[in-house]
């Protein structure tokens, strides 16, 4: 069993995606070793997130994605794609409706109702 879980993403510039990650999860900039930047829910509640800084140019859709779950989905697409994400589409299925966005380099995640 795992002792704890981190989420790595891969990334270009990781002064913008540490803002928005930072800013779409309410997490605090660890540091810093190399290409990676540590990420933390300051509560400790959820998952820590690296961010790893590569250069090769993201091409298809994420085998792996983020889901946020909210109270209020169209309020929070709207607080996060004025931090820097694009909605890219509309989902609706079993019942739920969810907001697909891509962060400001093309990661796919999604706001779901909590």
């Amino acid at each position: 069993m795992a002792d704890y879980l981190v989420l790595t993403l891969d990334v270009d510039d990781l002064e913008l995606q540490t803002a928005f990650w930072c800013g779409a999860l309410g997490y605090e900039h660890q540091g810093d070793a190399g290409q990676f930047r540590a990420l933390s829910d300051p509560s400790g509640a959820s998952p820590r997130m690296l961010l790893q800084r590569v250069h090769d140019v993201k091409a298809g859709k994420n085998r792996l994605h983020i889901d946020i779950h909210v109270a209020d989905v169209e309020a929070e697409a709207a607080r996060l794609v004025a931090l820097g994400a694009a909605v890219t589409g509309r989902q609706a299925e079993h019942g739920l409706e969810w907001v697909v966005l891509a962060d400001p380099e093309g990661n796919e995640f999604c706001i779901v109702p909590s």
